[in-house]
């Protein structure tokens, strides 16, 4: 495979748009969100140019940086005065919607979806303003059936949604090994099921399926039952980095209220050095977070791999999105997307100069 190899999607073909859920990212449970949760700011502490800021993530492993900043109160501590109203999403189409509505004005999310958004709106809505994680997908199957990639040829292998990041992912990978499959109907030298990742654990068990390319803790759920680590797709990547987590924000929000933006973006910056520091700490602190959200934390047995293939950063990656960008469009799943201004990195960078930290690109897919 290339160095600029796999992923993403969005912007599709108009059949494909239709799909109701098209693009979602890798939660897990319904697609609602719970839009009633405040954190608790300090007594007397200084509110900045708004008095609360609504941000959106999942409850997901990948969105670590927004659970473990949340429940640790990092992120409220760059806050001062303004208050987090925190809501959470399993599905990126109902995130942007969100943040397209004005219900939410920052959001953790994946590269597929932040396209998505911005594209739809011909860039004049939202903004990637930083990164937040990488990594955290695999290929795992049944080691009784498929003992080495080539016997992947004839099989059923899962991807959590059409034309979703992991799916325009494994296409690509497969006309990388010169084997054929319609992009939309999953049909050919493999078979592609798209599988909603709340039930491929099932999927796999029933043998319905032989394996899947998916995130992280799916990945480790397969695992768990039995399957085996195929290929971790951070191997495909330049430096074994990939996007698969930004931090992105409503353009009027930002002209708004640049501080609150930046107060986010530092406690983001934060929180990631806190999480690098002490991983055992924040995977802890992750599960405790997720346990308030979901009402089950995640088995040792799954959480301890699938935390450790995650990489909390705060570069976006531009360049690996622009390639999975172009991926898609390979694919046949997405025309071709004009990118330019998707990004502005100047808060991120000042924060990053002021941690003494380098300065991150964006790939020449910046603010004019």
């Amino acid at each position: 495979m290339s160095a600029a190899a796999p992923l993403t999607t969005l912007r599709t073909l108009a059949a494909i748009a239709a799909l109701p859920l098209l693009l979602t990212s890798c939660g897990y449970g319904s697609d609602a969100a719970d839009d009633d949760r405040r954190t608790e700011v300090a007594a007397g502490a200084e509110q900045l140019s708004a008095g609360e800021v609504r941000i959106g993530y999942f409850p997901n492993l990948t969105h670590g940086t927004a659970l473990v900043g949340v429940q640790e109160g990092l992120l409220q501590k760059e806050l001062g005065g303004t208050q987090i109203k925190a809501s959470t999403f399993n599905a990126g189409p109902s995130e942007i919607e969100a943040l397209n509505a004005g219900s939410i004005d920052i959001g953790w999310i994946g590269p597929s979806p932040s396209i998505n958004g911005y594209t739809k709106s011909g860039g004049r809505k939202l903004r990637i303003v930083g990164g937040s994680a990488s990594g955290g997908v695999k290929l795992v199957v049944n080691p009784d059936k498929i003992k080495t990639l080539d016997d992947l040829e004839g099989r059923k292998i899962a991807t959590p949604q059409l034309g979703n990041t992991q799916d325009v992912a494994f296409l690509n990978w497969i006309a990388e090994k010169g084997w054929k499959v319609d992009a939309q109907s999953g049909r050919g030298d493999v078979s592609v099921v798209r599988t909603d990742n709340k039930i491929t654990p099932d999927a796999y068990k029933s043998g319905s399926i032989d394996g899947a390319w998916v995130p992280e803790p799916t990945a480790s759920k397969l695992v768990s039952q039995g399957a085996e680590v195929l290929l971790d797709e951070a191997d495909l990547w330049p430096d074994k980095k990939f996007v698969i987590t930004n931090i992105i924000v409503r353009q009027a929000f930002l002209k708004e209220h640049p501080d609150v933006v930046e107060a986010v973006l530092r406690g983001s910056v934060r929180t990631n050095a806190w999480i690098n520091a002490n991983p055992d700490k924040a995977k802890a602190s992750a599960n405790t977070a997720l346990e308030k959200l979901s009402g089950k934390a995640l088995p040792a047995d799954v959480i301890d791999p699938a935390w450790k293939s995650i990489t909390f950063l705060d570069d976006p990656l531009a360049s690996t999105l622009d390639s999975q960008a172009e991926h898609a469009v390979q694919a046949g799943l997405l025309d071709k997307p004009d990118l330019q201004g998707i990004y502005d990195l100047t808060l991120l960078n000042k924060v990053l100069k002021d941690e003494g930290k380098d300065a991150v690109d964006d790939a020449g897919l910046g603010v004019g």
